[in-house]
């Protein structure tokens, strides 16, 4: 099912009534909109003035819903997930645990080969210098032992921004625009991989102990080139702004309904996320060997 993506940047008061969630002025408590829980994919919540009572919180814990806190910069900050989303849970993450490290390299190499792929297709869309991509993809090695990941990233970023431009969480512009975009992007992935009943914090590749998400770090990497793509589709309508207004942040939570191609079929990016889950868990059970990511259309 296809869920929504609902963005607050006011007051408000939020509450769950007849399995809506409902937005109330907090002064007046007039209500200003209704949305129905079941419907909810995304909540991102950007003011420090907006309440929630404890039982639309459970309602949307219920329902797989993700909700995203900003700070005072309107960054995404942290996000609230279920423990467990998924009846056969344990099960699942026994599975997880037991995977080999021969296969997790495996899966790795996929990973890197299907993110190459996507941002030469950005490059070529862009007219840009697109070529190299092509050696780096080819060389990958099971494990990416010689990180071709990070050759093919500054080849990437020089071309589809400028020479000069360093790829930074904390850089200059428009380093801003890419961060908001890979934080909601890594959201909806973190939701998927619960959904699946796999554990977020057990990843493929990455491995940090101060890291709750390495998993949804692993499987977003081959879906960042359809966010760079919107920031980029962003800024050419929007040359002279570094500000993160609330007409980016609309701009970037379409990425859930934006279409892609998966497994031969075009599937909403949301729809696809959880197929990429589901095909991990396959490959965990030996089930597949091939994990299924997307493709630019």
């Amino acid at each position: 099912m296809i869920t929504r993506s609902v963005y607050i940047g006011n007051p408000a008061y939020l509450k769950a009534k007849d399995e809506q969630m409902k937005i109330l002025c907090p002064e007046t408590k007039t209500e200003k909109g209704s949305v129905p829980i079941e419907d909810l994919g995304l909540l991102m919540l950007d003011h420090f003035q907006i309440t929630l009572s404890h039982q639309l919180i459970q309602k949307m814990m219920g329902n797989n819903v993700v909700v995203i806190s900003c700070d005072a910069q309107h960054l995404p900050h942290g996000m609230m997930l279920p423990l467990y989303g998924h009846t056969e849970h344990s099960d699942r993450v026994k599975d997880q645990l037991e995977v080999s490290e021969p296969l997790k390299k495996q899966l790795w190499k996929q990973t890197v080969e299907c993110k190459i792929e996507n941002q030469k297709e950005v490059l070529v869309r862009l007219g840009n210098y697109f070529e190299p991509m092509l050696e780096y993809q080819k060389n990958v090695k099971s494990g990416d032992v010689t990180n071709m990941e990070g050759i093919a990233a500054q080849h990437y970023w020089k071309y589809l921004i400028s020479l000069d431009f360093l790829r930074e969480r904390y850089g200059d512009s428009p380093n801003q625009f890419f961060n908001f975009g890979y934080s909601v992007l890594r959201s909806i992935v973190a939701r998927s991989i619960v959904e699946t009943g796999l554990l977020p914090v057990l990843g493929i590749f990455h491995k940090n102990k101060y890291n709750p998400y390495c998993l949804a770090d692993d499987l977003m990497e081959p879906y960042r080139p359809f966010i760079d793509i919107l920031v980029m589709d962003w800024l050419s309508k929007n040359p002279e702004t570094e500000d993160l207004t609330k007409e980016f942040k609309a701009h970037i939570l379409q990425i859930a309904t934006k279409d892609v191609r998966i497994d031969g079929k075009v599937r909403p990016l949301l729809v696809a996320v959880k197929t990429t889950t589901i095909s991990l868990y396959k490959c965990y059970t030996g089930e597949k060997r091939l994990i299924s990511y997307p493709e630019l259309i």
